[in-house]
């Protein structure tokens, strides 16, 4: 029967690894991945994910900024809307058929 390492025991085993593990030469990298496999139970693979990435599995997304203002975005919603929610694809190419939907009302939910 196996002894099963704690994930605290398992987090301490990865930060005091990873440092050894990006610092050594490939012949020394085997040697530690072999203890660190063994050690924890992990697939290799997953070993080598876990002692090779930097941020420890946190990543941020980058923030994007805005490519249209608030009545453009209005306008482009409102078209939208008119053309029943399709896909963008499709909205692109309905853009200028649908562009009287912003000058004229036809009901009431179209007029702002």
């Amino acid at each position: 029967m196996k002894r099963r390492m704690s994930m605290t025991t398992r987090k301490e085993l990865t930060e005091a690894l990873r440092a050894r593990y990006r610092n050594a030469t490939s012949g020394e990298r085997t040697k530690i991945l072999n203890e660190f496999v063994a050690l924890t139970g992990y697939h290799r693979k997953h070993a080598i994910r876990v002692l090779g990435d930097d941020a420890a599995g946190v990543q941020v997304a980058p923030v994007r900024n805005r490519l249209y203002d608030e009545a453009v975005r209005q306008a482009l919603t409102r078209l939208w809307e008119a053309a029943d929610r399709v896909c963008g694809k499709r909205f692109k190419a309905l853009i200028l058929t649908l562009k009287v939907y912003l000058t004229y009302p036809v009901c009431g939910w179209c007029a702002a």
